[in-house]
C-alpha cells in the first residue's frame, strides 16, 4: 500500500502534464495552424453578404421558394450541426418510394414530361446530407423555371450556371457541379443591379 501511495503524487503529476499537453496545448497548437494556413476553411468556409454571414461553402442551405435553384434533397433537413444519410438500402421500398415521389415532384415543378428523366442528384441525398453543389445537369433542368419566375431570359440564367460552374478536381476526381448557395446569391446580385 506504501509503495502506491508513494506513487500517487507522480501519476497525479502525468495526469496534470498531459492534460495540459493535449488538453490545451495541442489543440491551441492545431487551431492556430489551421487558422495561419487555412483560415477560411478553418472557420467553415462562411459566405458573407453585406456584412452578415449568409451561409457556407461547405454545407447546403434549404433553398425551396420560386426563382431559386433547389439543392439536392437532405436526410437531415439541411441542417447544419449534424450531417448523415437516411441509412436506407438501395432496393429498400421506402428510398424507392421516397425516390419516385421526388421524381414525380421535381417534374411538376420544372415543367418536364411525365416520363422525363431526373439527374439522380435531384432526387437522393448525399452521403452526408449536406452536400451544397448539384450536378450541372440538374442546373440546367431549374434554369428555365428559375428564368421564368425572376422574368429573366433562360440564356442569362444558363450563363450564370456555366460561371458558377465547378470542374473536377484535379482535372479528374468527382464530376462538374454547381454550388447552390453561390449561384443563389448571383441571381440575387443580378437582379439588384437590374433594378
Amino acid at each position: 500500500m506504501r509503495a502506491a501511495l508513494r506513487q500517487l503524487p507522480s501519476a497525479l503529476g502525468m495526469v496534470l502534464v498531459f492534460t495540459v499537453l493535449t488538453g490545451l496545448l495541442y489543440p491551441m497548437a492545431v487551431t492556430g495552424a489551421a487558422q495561419a494556413l487555412f483560415g477560411d476553411r478553418a472557420d467553415g468556409s462562411p459566405v458573407v453578404r453585406d456584412g452578415q454571414v449568409v451561409g457556407s461553402r461547405l454545407l447546403s442551405q434549404p433553398f425551396t421558394g420560386p426563382g431559386y435553384f433547389h439543392p439536392r434533397p437532405s436526410a437531415v433537413d439541411h441542417d447544419g450541426s449534424h450531417s448523415g444519410a437516411s441509412q436506407l438500402g438501395p432496393t429498400d421500398p421506402a428510398l424507392l418510394a421516397d425516390i419516385e415521389a421526388r421524381a414525380v415532384a421535381y417534374r411538376e415543378e420544372n415543367g418536364l414530361a411525365a416520363g422525363a428523366e431526373v439527374p439522380v442528384d435531384a432526387v437522393t441525398a448525399s452521403g452526408s446530407g449536406l452536400d451544397p453543389h448539384i450536378s450541372t445537369a440538374n442546373a440546367r433542368l431549374q434554369a428555365p423555371r428559375v428564368a421564368r419566375d425572376r422574368g429573366l431570359d433562360r440564356a442569362e440564367v444558363l450563363a450564370l450556371v456555366e460561371e458558377h460552374t465547378q470542374g473536377r478536381w484535379a482535372g479528374v476526381l468527382g464530376d462538374p457541379g454547381v454550388n447552390v448557395l453561390e449561384l443563389n446569391l448571383a441571381l440575387d446580385e443580378s437582379a439588384e443591379e437590374g433594378a
